[in-house]
């Protein structure tokens, strides 16, 4: 282990350091505008949900042994933050990285054997001294490893939502990396920048910030071009930013800055405003949650709510539809309730949990559509049947509601 470092991250001189316009291109126009200092502020600190993603560079001080000073002050400032109610995750490389260190490699083996090798030993590692820290200030913590293919499939993208979901409800802090044990195409081409993407995505959440070994986006790679210019602010998607991005910025991690544009990119399909920041700045996760400006931030063009009901609003085939009673149909309507499953009478269609679904009233009119809880052979099983009931109807029990009001919009 390693103390941390005091390098300040490269970059040019003052006179350089300005936001970047990024109007509008005439090919490519945008709605968004340069936001106000006031703006971008509360941007930052309403954000109640952040997942924050830190590179191998970072956690192994750049190879040389995971760098306790710096995991204990990111889990410090962890604490502190889900103490003020907010939610967060860590998305951590530095496995292989660690790996490497135990095992003596000087350089990244190019052989996929070898680096799962190399993820299976510095995992142990990486995982003590994430649980270490976390209990030192007063945070339970949990280990998920992940793999794309976990997010690709339905049944186990929503299995590990909820798992997520329900360790934030409980305060535990989720420490996830990919399973590069059991991975081979993802440690070849992947990179945890996406990973983080892919996470934001998978909770809601409200803010991705990736930390990392340079202080933001420059219009050029500030270590060869002295005119380079810092990006304060941009719209998260914007062509021009993946034009200024350079290659892998170290030998020792797999992401450069091109993928954490494309990270953001991805993470503002769900509503996520991405903060590259550097990740040795005092205090960085504290200040950019109390809504100082620092580092680069990507703005999301949609909201977070605007994105997924617009998404389910966007689904002109439909699995199937459940048709509830009068009573069910105005808690939803007027009272903007969930559905409950005592209050369906019918279920129409094959689909899985997951899957859009219309919700009809005795009429057969569609009063609103939402993401279902269970799928639609377990759905009719629970037609008016009170939640207690659900575990010797099913032989588990999940969620209460058949569909959440947050995962609901209205059709009339």
């Amino acid at each position: 282990m390693t103390r941390a470092s005091s390098r300040s991250p490269p970059m040019p001189s003052d006179r350089a350091d300005c936001t970047l316009d990024l109007r509008p291109l005439a090919t490519t126009p945008s709605p968004h505008p340069s936001m106000t200092s006031a703006a971008v502020s509360t941007l930052l600190r309403d954000a109640r949900r952040i997942v924050v993603k830190v590179g191998s560079s970072l956690v192994t001080n750049e190879g040389r042994g995971l760098d306790e000073v710096a995991i204990g002050e990111w889990c410090r400032q962890l604490a502190l933050l889900s103490a003020q109610g907010k939610e967060v995750v860590m998305v951590s490389s530095g496995a292989i990285a660690e790996g490497m260190k135990r095992l003596g490699w000087t350089t990244r083996p190019s052989e996929v054997p070898a680096l799962q090798a190399a993820a299976a030993v510095g995992q142990m590692g990486l995982a003590q001294m994430y649980e270490t820290k976390l209990r030192e200030n007063g945070m339970g913590s949990a280990q998920v490893l992940l793999t794309h293919a976990d997010l690709a499939d339905r049944e186990r993208y929503l299995n590990a939502r909820s798992t997520l979901l329900t360790l934030l409800q409980h305060r535990v802090l989720p420490v996830i990396n990919e399973n590069d044990t059991v991975v081979n195409d993802e440690i070849k081409f992947g990179d945890n920048d996406t990973l983080g993407a892919l996470v934001a995505n998978l909770i809601e959440a409200d803010l991705l910030v990736i930390l990392t070994d340079q202080k933001g986006l420059y219009s050029a790679d500030p270590r060869k071009d002295p005119l380079a210019t810092f990006v304060h602010e941009a719209r998260a998607g914007d062509a021009a930013l993946e034009t200024m991005a350079g290659g892998a910025g170290s030998s020792i991690g797999k992401g450069g800055m091109i993928t954490k544009i494309l990270a953001a990119k991805r993470a503002a399909g769900s509503g996520a405003s991405t903060v590259i920041a550097w990740g040795r700045e005092p205090d960085a996760l504290l200040r950019l949650a109390h809504g100082d400006n620092m580092g680069t931030l990507l703005v999301a063009q949609t909201a977070k709510q605007q994105a997924r009901k617009q998404w389910m609003a966007d689904h002109l085939q439909l699995r199937g539809s459940v048709t509830v009673d009068a009573g069910a149909a105005h808690k939803v309507q007027t009272e903007g309730k969930s559905l409950l499953p005592i209050g369906m009478t019918g279920v129409a269609g094959d689909f899985s949990r997951g899957d859009v679904i219309a919700i009809r009233d005795e009429q057969g009119v569609e009063i609103g559509r939402g993401l279902a809880n269970y799928a639609s052979a377990e759905a009719r099983l629970l037609c008016r049947k009170p939640s207690h009931e659900y575990e010797a109807l099913l032989g588990y029990t999940a969620e209460p509601e058949m569909v959440h009001r947050d995962n609901l919009i209205l059709s009339r």
